[in-house]
């Protein structure tokens, strides 16, 4: 029952840490619209991934990389902030770029990349390991706890981070073929500025 109920929780976990709109969300729509569902999702296993990786050390004991996180932080968000200015500016329409196309199947080694690139690009927001690690502290989650329960939490997180990436590329796709010929555009538009407005914040975050 106890292993059931870390399950659970640690869905409940993955789900609430990847539903709010940000600059994941944003890259996962723009792929979507641009190259279909596999392509979303290929990057919403990247940040699940990650999510997998910061559950992972929370639920060892976090407590003891801190000071670690601490020191990196600036190199950290000094590379995710540049990145995402990069893809801010790269994924700002162009010309014609907008125009809607049939997305075709990403091949294997786009989705590998995808997933790759998104993971990096998680895995370098040290205020997300730090939020991985308040939760836990703050919910007991892991004093006292038995390895196998502790697995049972960490998989439920990476479960509850990929269902919602799920949902989101299925309903983004589901409905790109019922939107107007415009929506691609703005979307494309939205999607750069938040990313660079993420991407301003983690640089100044870093260096103050």
């Amino acid at each position: 029952m106890l292993v059931f109920m870390l399950f659970l929780k640690g869905l409940a976990i993955g789900l609430a840490i990847a539903a709010p709109v940000g600059p994941m969300a944003a890259l996962c729509i723009q792929r979507t619209l641009a190259r279909g569902f596999w392509a979303g999702l290929a990057g919403g296993l990247g940040t699940a991934l990650a999510d997998l990786s910061f559950a992972t050390l929370a639920a060892t004991g976090f407590a003891v990389f801190e000071g670690v996180v601490a020191r990196i932080a600036l190199p950290l968000g000094l590379i995710g902030g540049g990145f995402l200015l990069y893809l801010a500016w790269s994924g700002w329409p162009r010309g014609d770029s907008h125009t809607p196309k049939a997305a075709k199947v990403p091949e294997t080694r786009g989705l590998l990349r995808t997933t790759v690139v998104t993971y990096g690009l998680t895995i370098t927001n040290p205020p997300t390991i730090l939020l991985f690690a308040g939760i836990f502290a703050a919910l007991g989650l892991a004093q006292g706890t038995a390895p196998v329960a502790l697995a049972a939490l960490v998989i439920g997180v990476f479960l509850g981070s990929m269902l919602w990436w799920a949902f989101l590329a299925g309903l983004v796709a589901g409905l790109h073929h019922r939107l107007p010929p415009a929506f691609g555009l703005w979307t494309a538009r939205v999607s750069s500025v938040t990313m660079a407005g993420f991407g301003i914040w983690a640089l100044a975050t870093a260096f103050r």
